[in-house]
């Protein structure tokens, strides 16, 4: 399964695969899960090539929008899905019905990241309000991360560690345990060769498996890597890629390589350790919005604003599936 988080004007999907291949001993089930600005929740079959709506279209309003969505179990039988009026939607893949829904208000703007730690839902609003919502608690926990956010994400491997950035926001990387400081608050890069100061606008980041490092790109069509246990808090590495913001971002499993999309629909393969560019992937014909490589196979999912969900291999570049959202 597979889930690319959005804000606002994207779209969401999240994917079921069976090991090695899509399974298409399964026709009948829905291998996608798509969330848009509509407010719609679509489940794709890729052996069909089709949608279906899980949301009543007639009752929906522009407050409804999905703008960030994840699991909510490890099963990933429950999709979480957090929409402009500031709820929370739970949606049951198994019953293939919404089963719960959360008031999650607080702060300003939408959702910019959202996710589960021991039960407790865990969202950041774009006014720089992190909070954790626990069931039945008066006492939630509440983080300022600063204003203009753009991210908010969860480390898959230690849950209480969240990453932050936006524009004028530097990466912050904060420990849910211990949220009074952060633990990490990286450093602007050095004056450009004008001595004029370099803007910051962090646009998606993630965090690298098997290491403390994060990844980011930016408006700025900047891939930055920063290491917690550098000193210097700046970048340890640093590339450039396109002409055109970079709006998306996400990891391959093996964590040597992150896949990269613009604002102007391309995305690119970028090797982690030398900052080159490996390969580019080609088929989107709209700005890139959502990027998200599975956590197993050499396969990543993107979508954006030509309503086209893409899948592509990672090992042979080519396009696997093309389906309208």
């Amino acid at each position: 399964m597979l889930l690319c988080g959005t804000g606002s004007g994207r779209a969401e999907v999240s994917f079921n695969l069976s090991t090695g291949l899509i399974n298409m001993a399964t026709p009948a089930r829905n291998h996608v899960w798509v969330g848009t600005e509509t407010g719609i929740l679509k489940g794709i079959n890729l052996v069909k090539k089709q949608a279906n709506n899980y949301t009543e279209v007639s009752s929906l309003t522009r407050d409804q929008e999905v703008n960030v969505m994840c699991f909510g179990d490890p099963q990933e039988t429950e999709v979480l899905l957090g929409c402009r009026d500031g709820t929370v939607r739970v949606f049951n893949t198994e019953k293939a019905k919404f089963t719960e829904f959360h008031e999650c208000r607080g702060g300003e703007g939408v959702f910019r990241g959202i996710g589960v730690l021991d039960n407790a839902i865990v969202t950041c609003v774009e006014s720089g309000l992190l909070k954790l919502w626990k069931e039945g608690s008066t006492e939630n926990v509440e983080v300022q991360v600063g204003p203009k956010v753009e991210k908010m994400r969860l480390c898959d491997t230690q849950r209480h560690k969240v990453a932050t950035g936006g524009k004028e926001n530097d990466l912050k990387i904060w420990d849910l345990q211990r949220p009074e400081e952060p633990i990490f608050r990286a450093k602007n890069v050095m004056n450009d060769w004008l001595d004029l100061r370099v803007p910051i606008w962090i646009r998606d980041l993630d965090f690298i498996p098997d290491s403390d490092k994060v990844v980011t790109c930016t408006s700025y069509h900047q891939v930055r890597i920063y290491d917690p246990c550098s000193p210097k808090r700046r970048p340890v590495l640093e590339t450039v890629f396109d002409e055109d913001p970079l709006t998306a971002l996400s990891v391959t499993p093996d964590g040597r390589s992150v896949v990269v999309g613009s604002s102007h629909g391309n995305m690119a393969v970028i090797d982690l350790r030398k900052g080159r560019l490996l390969c580019s992937l080609k088929g989107n014909a709209g700005s890139v919005r959502s990027i998200q490589c599975h956590k197993s196979m050499p396969i990543v999912a993107s979508c954006g604003l030509d309503r086209f969900l893409r899948l592509h291999s990672l090992t042979d570049k080519k396009l696997l599936h093309k389906v309208r959202k």
